[in-house]
């Protein structure tokens, strides 16, 4: 046997051995008290990956799909994604368990993906776009778009925002988690004061293969404005007395004698 089949004998073992760890740390099933029946399930979910492309390795962990922290890597700490969460953040105890999956996952790519290439289907999920208010819209009152972005395989996105179909500066950083399934999800955020005309873009262009998803949102449902609140009332007051003033000439016009 030549040394290229015995390598590759060598890397189909190693898969093996990774596809049967899993089930090596399953324990029995144990069956679980009535009283636990009634309490519902979550999930949460602590995802490291690693890519041929940008960015080249990242680590998220989600609570039913709402993401607690990402890590820095260059940093070698967690990034809260709250403030909330800071104080649990500064807990470092499994960095070096953290860098570990990071390089294995890295050694896969490079010494296994190559001879994998063409033998296996590639997964790719077409990012489908939303853009929703993160506040109820009024007018004239800032607020925040949020451009979230679904069903994204793998996480290698650019997100970019357009107001009239003009560019627009000034999104903040999009934010992307893993969730359940082995696929993510990003969100991206836009300050703006709402305005009745406004018609905004979220551009979504998935790196790579240039797939481009696009959402709009226009004003739609708005709460009303402080000036229609106090014109509004004041009718309202107006309506009442020519009520009470009708009422009273009616209740005096009948209790005249005839």
């Amino acid at each position: 046997m030549d040394p290229g089949q015995s390598q590759g004998a060598a890397r189909l073992q190693l898969l093996q051995l990774l596809w049967l760890l899993p089930r090596s740390w399953a324990g029995p099933a144990v069956a679980a008290p009535a009283w636990r029946d009634e309490l519902q399930n979550h999930t949460f979910l602590h995802t490291v990956f690693c890519q041929i492309g940008s960015p080249s390795e990242g680590l998220f962990e989600a609570y039913d799909s709402d993401l607690l922290f990402s890590f820095d890597f260059s940093q070698r700490t967690r990034v809260p994604r709250l403030p909330e969460f800071a104080d649990w953040a500064k807990d470092q105890s499994d960095t070096s368990d953290i860098f570990f999956d990071k390089e294995f996952c890295q050694k896969l790519v490079q010494d296994v993906g190559p001879h994998l290439e063409g033998k296996i289907p590639v997964s790719r999920g077409f990012p489908i776009a939303e853009v929703f208010p993160l506040r109820p819209l009024e007018f004239g009152k800032p607020n925040t778009l949020v451009c979230f972005v679904s069903n994204l395989f793998p996480p290698m996105l650019s997100v970019s925002w357009q107001h009239h179909l003009e560019p627009v500066q000034g999104a903040g950083p999009t934010f992307v988690s893993a969730v359940e399934g082995l696929s993510f999800q990003a969100f991206s955020y836009l300050n703006f004061t709402p305005q009745p005309s406004d018609l905004y873009s979220c551009i979504v262009t998935h790196e790579i293969d240039r797939y481009t998803a696009i959402a709009y949102w226009v004003p739609q449902n708005a709460l009303p404005s402080a000036l229609l609140e106090n014109v509004l009332c004041g009718l309202a007051f107006g309506l009442g007395v020519l009520g009470i003033s009708v009422g009273t000439a009616l209740i005096i016009s009948f209790r005249r004698p005839c």
